[in-house]
């Protein structure tokens, strides 16, 4: 991971400085690693001693997270116009504005500044970015320019953080030798006070006897494809109406297929309603599921991503079919 350049420290401080009031967002459907970085923001707009509000389109479906739902809103605190011009936009672990999702108020116009890792990121016109593709997770940029900015993260701060990072990370499954910075990072926030066997047993744990349940249906549901390198599988409207939308564990799904022999991808579909669907790729390191993604009007990193398109199961996964036949030879 290459460290944040001090140009773009330097541009951050700045933008934090420059302005009075910031609204502060990640993407909607937020995991581990966008609610820290969006509370690892709020713990540097608290060092500057500058008011925040924290926004998000939700839903809270993660087990792990919800502590942190009454943290935010979706409902922007109203200001005049003189007061947005002071007002600044921090938006982490996302680039695009329509995947923020639907807020009550006006994000647009405010000056901006993006703070992602996603590979499929681009930074808005008149928006300023800190966008690292290498950077396995948000979190960990947060952390950077906190101890840029503050020092030391707090005890309170790095339990958060590391959390983060565990979420995007697979608690260090998705590293590989080019992240030995990574892991010093991470133990800086343990020497904070993080600790890894409590964050391990809060993420695993806490899980309903539905999502066992729902794990079954999907591991019957999966197919091989291309010569056994891809799997396959989907959850139906009707395997979400009978078992609920809590606590899914689409993790340990991938993981278990992935360990599959031979396999070098899989993908989970889902049907969301009568005429959407979400899907999630997962890659071992030669396949750039991103790529994939993207052609859906998705994206992600290069071995995790995915999308949300208009369309159903029978014709979206023989389309997804067809593009992993492209790169799987």
């Amino acid at each position: 991971m290459n460290v944040i350049s001090p140009e773009k420290i330097t541009a951050f401080r700045t933008f934090m400085q420059e302005h009075d009031f910031f609204y502060i967002i990640g993407h909607k459907e937020p995991d581990g690693d966008c609610i820290a970085s969006c509370l690892g923001l709020k713990a540097i707009a608290e060092h500057y001693k500058k008011p925040y509000q924290l926004l998000s389109a939700g839903p809270f479906k993660r087990i792990e997270i919800q502590k942190y739902e009454p943290y935010f809103t979706n409902e922007m605190t109203f200001l005049s116009e003189n007061e947005r011009k002071k007002t600044g936009l921090l938006i982490c672990d996302c680039s695009e504005f329509h995947r923020l999702g639907e807020i009550d108020g006006d994000l647009k116009n405010l000056d901006t500044f993006i703070i992602d890792h996603h590979k499929t990121a681009d930074c808005p016109e008149n928006a300023e970015c800190i966008i690292a593709p290498d950077a396995p997770a948000a979190s960990v940029l947060i952390q950077l320019l906190y101890e840029n900015i503050s020092g030391t993260v707090t005890k309170d701060l790095a339990e958060i953080l590391f959390f983060g990072l565990m979420t995007d990370t697979g608690f260090f499954r998705f590293l590989s030798s080019k992240d030995a910075d990574v892991l010093t990072a991470a133990a800086r926030l343990v020497q904070a006070g993080a600790d890894p066997r409590k964050t391990y047993d809060y993420i695993t744990s806490g899980k309903s006897y539905n999502t066992r349940k729902l794990l079954g249906i999907m591991l019957n549901h999966a197919e091989k494809y291309l010569n056994g390198r891809l799997i396959v599988t989907y959850e139906t409207m009707e395997d979400t109406k009978k078992y609920g939308q809590d606590g899914r564990d689409s993790d340990l799904l991938y993981s278990s297929l992935l360990s599959v022999k031979d396999v070098e991808a899989v993908v989970f579909a889902r049907q969301e309603t009568d005429s959407t669907c979400t899907a999630g790729f997962r890659s071992r390191d030669s396949i750039d599921v991103s790529a994939i993604a993207a052609k859906f009007g998705g994206g992600g990193h290069k071995n995790a991503s995915g999308l949300s398109t208009e369309g159903k199961l029978d014709t979206l996964i023989p389309a997804i079919v067809k593009e992993f036949a492209r790169v799987i030879n």
